[in-house]
């Protein structure tokens, strides 16, 4: 249940974000769903494989690549998802950057409640 409410979450993040941010452009809500599933997915999957491979990148920059790991991500879901279009690498940057602030922030909030 937890999994679909973050879930449900990020996709309400992704929506408003594409309406706040003009280089993310998102048609749908359901899109957005799919595109919050699919990023999931690639961040269970795909991202450990990826931060192993760039730990001494990761370790010299203090942990800052991370941040491109994620954009790259993004425009990895991008590609494989229809109807969601990021115009470039600094775009994604920046919406993985506000993406990942409010998902810490709803983390917290979900596991404050649950005590």
């Amino acid at each position: 249940m937890k999994f679909i409410t973050r879930l449900f979450i990020s996709a309400i993040t992704v929506f408003v974000l594409s309406k706040i941010l003009s280089g993310i452009h998102v048609d749908n809500f359901v899109t957005a769903i799919i595109f919050a599933l699919s990023l999931a997915c690639l961040n269970a999957i795909v991202k450990p494989i990826l931060i192993l491979l760039t730990l001494p990148v990761t370790l010299v920059t203090l942990g800052l690549f991370l941040f491109v790991i994620n954009a790259a991500l993004i425009l990895l879901a991008d590609r494989l998802v229809e109807g969601i279009r990021v115009d470039g690498f600094w775009w994604a940057l920046l919406f993985s950057i506000i993406l990942s602030v409010f998902s810490s922030a709803t983390d917290t909030a979900l596991t404050s409640s649950e005590k």
